[in-house]
């Protein structure tokens, strides 16, 4: 069976990443049509190594003979033209925040909980959460389902790709800038990320915390368990590519480190490289370009009754975005619900 495509937000980072995965994996594609929002276009992006396609703009694409659509050109275009396109009976898969909270649309990593996709057929909108859920949503699952998962508490320590293109630039022209003293100012971001950290990924709500660190808790209880307390801090890091996190969990039943290793070894997209010697652990610089979420550093938590902690590591446009949506596609393929 072959699926009509489409990818809004084509020229874009998640976007031609998305594309590219898509080659890469031999996704079964019929017609693929790159759009932009609106009626934009007219650029050209690659898919795999020798299809090159004409970017048009999403405004006149038909939908109604299209299967599948993701959509990856950020919150207003999601809000803008989701549901118009879920309409006209195309499967949505949507990257931005707009809809991962909503309680009829499910947020899915395929590895952690790929059965709520049936939820997706009446309304045909998919979420998928974002890049530091996502990677401790994978990590904690397996050690939630020998020890049942309280509490966590996770520091994301994010990239600035999550940020976009121009947050990119920003931090190489800021790094190069140190050298040569002629730092440009800050646009991107509050402040200078060049050899900075900046606690603050989102705007500060009246509570205290960030867009992004209660959407980091709550997406968390969808996909691991609603009675999950969690609570995030984010910070922005000097980072090109690679989101991480430490994380600090607090379980029902005692969990013993060599049961966690034993879980981790056996859960599928994680790699476990936790060696206490020679720097056994991955870090961001490492595993740029790689599909898996990698964990480390995990060790008791005396703090509290039955705490473990550990650090998590994915690319961040990988796992942490377009992968993870093609694989959502490849399960609804799989679950045949898009016949």
């Amino acid at each position: 069976m072959a699926i009509n495509v489409a990818v809004v937000g084509a020229t874009g980072q998640v976007g031609r990443e998305i594309l590219r995965t898509l080659a890469e994996r031999n996704f079964p594609a019929g017609d693929i049509a790159a759009l932009v929002p609106g009626r934009g276009g007219g650029q050209e992006v690659s898919y795999g190594d020798e299809r090159v396609l004409r970017v048009r703009g999403a405004e006149s694409h038909d939908f109604g003979d299209t299967d599948l659509v993701f959509m990856a050109a950020g919150e207003a275009a999601s809000a803008a033209e989701t549901a118009r396109i879920a309409a006209t009976g195309a499967m949505v898969i949507d990257l931005s925040t707009r809809f991962r909270m909503e309680p009829d649309v499910p947020l899915v990593v395929p590895e952690v909980n790929a059965a709520t996709l049936k939820r997706a057929v009446k309304r045909r909108i998919i979420a998928c959460p974002g890049s530091v859920a996502t990677a401790v949503a994978m990590a904690l699952k397996p050690l939630h389902g020998i020890g049942k998962a309280r509490r966590a508490v996770i520091t994301g320590l994010q990239a600035v790709a999550g940020a976009g293109k121009e947050a990119m630039d920003e931090l190489w022209g800021q790094t190069r800038g140190v050298y040569v003293n002629e730092a440009p100012p800050a646009e991107q971001f509050p402040k200078s990320i060049a050899f900075n950290l900046i606690p603050q990924v989102g705007d500060i709500a009246e509570d205290g915390t960030t867009r992004e660190e209660s959407g980091i808790a709550g997406e968390l209880r969808k996909l691991i368990d609603p009675d999950l307390a969690a609570v995030a801090s984010c910070v922005r890091v000097p980072v090109f590519i690679g989101d991480s996190a430490t994380v600090v969990v607090e379980f029902e039943r005692p969990v013993t480190e060599k049961a966690a290793w034993a879980a981790l070894r056996d859960a599928p997209g994680v790699t476990l490289l936790d060696r206490r010697e020679d720097a056994g652990y991955a870090t961001p610089a490492e595993i740029a370009g790689e599909d898996v979420v990698y964990v480390g550093r995990l060790r008791r938590d005396p703090g509290v009754p039955n705490g473990l902690a550990f650090w998590c590591v994915t690319d961040t446009l990988r796992k942490g975005a377009a992968l993870n949506a093609v694989q959502v596609a490849e399960e609804l393929v799989r679950q045949k619900l898009l016949d």
